[in-house]
């Protein structure tokens, strides 16, 4: 599992309706960098409106902040079932360890089970996954995209 990064003074908060803007940026950014082909600006109402209905059914959405207050990155999670709807990290910040400390964020969430689905030829964030303790266990497609995924999961260990 990778360390959080060793910055002084990050903060971690639940999602106010004031962080929208960075949300929808960040996430719009990180896709961007990672498929430059997909318009990701057109799907910010259809990410707000998830994100909504996720949080209505019980899921949390996790704010992580840097030192000047600016969005480094975001995770979506419900505690019922550990499904990992999303998680952002701003682009100037990929490889830094804000991933690291949002997945952190997510097991204090849902400690002992986390699922997601990952796109298939995203090996970039399939390797981050799995150096962080998570296995394969399936496929599927994506259902906006039609793009193949990878089915992931984390238990802690012994479990």
């Amino acid at each position: 599992m990778n360390a959080p990064p060793a910055h002084a003074s990050l903060n971690l908060r639940s999602r106010v309706d004031d962080d929208w803007p960075f949300i929808l940026d960040v996430w719009v950014a990180s896709w961007r960098a990672t498929y430059p082909e997909i318009d990701f600006e057109a799907r910010r109402d259809w990410l707000q409106r998830r994100l909504r209905e996720l949080e209505a059914i019980g899921a949390v959405t996790l704010c992580l902040f840097d030192a000047q207050s600016t969005l480094a990155g975001f995770v979506v999670i419900n505690p019922a079932d550990g499904w990992l709807d999303q998680i952002c990290v701003a682009p100037d910040r990929f490889g830094a360890g804000f991933g690291a400390s949002l997945l952190s964020a997510a097991r204090n969430v849902s400690p002992r089970l986390i699922r997601l689905d990952v796109n298939a030829d995203n090996a970039r964030a399939i390797g981050f996954y799995e150096r962080d303790g998570f296995s394969r266990v399936g496929r599927g497609a994506n259902t906006l995209s039609g793009r193949e995924t990878i089915m992931m999961e984390w238990r802690p260990l012994g479990d």
